[in-house]
């Protein structure tokens, strides 16, 4: 696990154990990575992570607070600051052109060993949705669909979905911060992993449409469709 990763791990501890409640600045860079022990480059992508995911926002010129509950931070009752603006729809248009029919490719080509690797990846997704550890779910997310491309035996389409992987694990990560709908990915996922273990291509196909479409309306971004 990176620096990074752990640095992240180690602040959403601390916020879901009210260490630092919502709507407090956390401290200055500086301090913040002596008291973790890492650089001020690995915080600043541990921050990344965070903010994404709906734990902090960042201001300019004030600082980094705390999000309260759905990523929103609020000063005063009635001055909300929103959460920072959701990436642009290309990157999930890009998916939905290409994860749906790398899905029902999975499922043409599935052998009695992608099952329990899915299944797996699985696991520690809910696993981590269980206790909200949303850097850990973020990152088994991101492994799931990396999975399913590796799976099509494309070797161009599983190297794709690693060149594109900075954008496309930001568009994973930032569903997460709608807490009202933090359980919904795995529902999702369990359709998709079934139907691909069940070598069913048109069901595996609807089943990543219907994720990419949901992951999409969580934060508010749609689309042209094909």
């Amino acid at each position: 696990m990176s620096m990074p990763m752990i640095a992240a791990q180690t602040l959403q501890s601390q916020i879901l154990a009210g260490t630092y409640a919502a709507g407090e600045m956390l401290p200055g860079q500086r301090d913040l990575a002596e008291s973790l022990g890492i650089s001020r480059g690995s915080l600043r992508e541990a921050i990344s992570m965070l903010e994404a995911l709906g734990f902090v926002r960042s201001i300019a010129g004030k600082g980094t607070f705390v999000s309260g509950r759905n990523g929103v931070l609020a000063d005063t009752e009635t001055n909300p600051i929103l959460p920072t603006q959701a990436p642009s729809g290309a990157i999930m248009q890009l998916r939905f052109l290409l994860e749906p029919a790398a899905a029902s490719l999975a499922a043409r080509l599935c052998d009695a060993r992608a099952a329990p690797r899915l299944w797996g990846v699985q696991a520690r997704f809910e696993e981590a949705l269980r206790s909200l550890d949303l850097v850990t779910a973020s990152q088994a997310d991101l492994e799931f669909h990396q999975l399913i491309a590796e799976l099509t035996g494309n070797e161009h389409l599983y190297q794709l979905t690693h060149d594109f992987e900075d954008r496309i694990t930001d568009s994973v990560r930032r569903p997460f911060s709608n807490r009202e709908r933090v359980d919904e990915p795995a529902a999702e996922h369990r359709a998709i992993a079934a139907a691909i273990c069940a070598r069913d291509p048109a069901a595996a196909m609807l089943a990543m449409q219907t994720h990419l479409l949901n992951a999409a309306a969580r934060i508010g971004i749609s689309f042209v469709q094909p």
